[in-house]
């Protein structure tokens, strides 16, 4: 099965987006976090806790003070899909999507999935 144009350039923008190791970083420490969920009144299930913005700063630079580095670096893994910020009263809550999370399992998990291969090693 052939993947379309536009989920190619959602895994680019995932892999580009971990290629750097402090965003990496954060990834692995949101993706260690783990928090109970609530279910909504139409069956949608959300987070109820999270790590801070601050916490993820303080994890990933042992400073209690949120820098701008670390906020670029979230707002790149919002912006490539892999995580989410929710805004909760003062706080900024992250959170790790996992529907990319899927997305990148299987298509790491699907050798030779792209039949239209060429080369005599398929």
């Amino acid at each position: 099965m052939s993947r379309d144009v536009n989920e190619q350039q959602e895994i680019a923008a995932m892999f580009k987006a971990l290629g750097d190791p402090t965003r990496l970083h954060i990834f692995a420490f949101l993706r260690a976090c783990c928090c109970p969920v609530a279910v909504e009144d139409d069956g949608a299930v959300r987070r109820v806790t999270g790590p801070t913005v601050g916490e993820v700063c303080c994890h990933v630079t042992g400073a209690e003070q949120i820098n701008s580095t670390i906020s670029h670096h979230l707002k790149e893994l919002r912006l490539a899909g892999l995580i989410t910020i929710e805004q909760r009263g003062k706080n900024r809550i992250c959170g790790v999507n996992h529907e990319a999370v899927a997305m990148l399992a299987d298509y790491l998990g699907n050798e030779n999935q792209e039949n239209d291969c060429s080369c005599s090693c398929c």
